[in-house]
């Protein structure tokens, strides 16, 4: 029997979680693939209470001939940064395109004017708070240092044993 049965377990436990969040990283990006699913974050508060500043939403790209009004949809600005509002009306633009106009849900006012798209990201679900701990994640240190945590975890874990010092035998020199 081995002297210290608890590292076994806590590296068969430590591979089971990081094999987990492997397994979750790998679904999030077939799904992103095959879904347009992407996030986004959210700087003010136009959106709030429903969308409150510092929040991350899963959003989806859709055509515009699929908005209804109610809908919390992203639409790209030439030169500008995306628009995250709910949708207040939607009428035919021509070809593909639909002219939406748009009301942050905190604003008294909708948006100055219609914005012709035609195509938009759906919000699909959002989660307060988040938008920071996902910005300092992307950061060049904070990605560095995961992958060199990742590489001593994997080497830790796949490291050879030596099954005689732990059994207790001993082998002649």
């Amino acid at each position: 029997m081995s002297r210290h049965p608890y590292r076994s377990r806590l590296r068969e436990a430590v591979l089971n979680v990081a094999a987990a969040g492997g397994a979750a990283c790998i679904l999030a990006v077939v799904c992103a693939l095959l879904f347009n699913i992407t996030l986004i974050m959210f700087k003010t508060g136009s959106m709030a209470p429903t969308i409150p500043a510092g929040s991350v939403a899963v959003v989806r790209e859709i055509p515009a001939g699929e908005i209804n009004v109610g809908d919390v949809v992203t639409v790209d600005r030439p030169g500008k940064l995306p628009i995250t509002h709910r949708v207040q009306s939607v009428a035919p633009a021509g070809g593909n395109a639909q002219a939406i106009t748009m009301k942050g849900d905190a604003n008294s006012e909708p948006d100055p004017a219609p914005y012709v798209v035609e195509r938009v990201r759906l919000v699909l679900w959002s989660v307060p708070g988040l938008a920071r701990p996902v910005a300092a994640a992307a950061n060049p240190v904070v990605l560095g240092a995961t992958t060199v945590a990742v590489s001593a975890l994997v080497t830790w874990v796949l490291w050879p044993r030596d099954v005689r010092r732990r059994s207790g035998q001993h082998v002649a020199a």
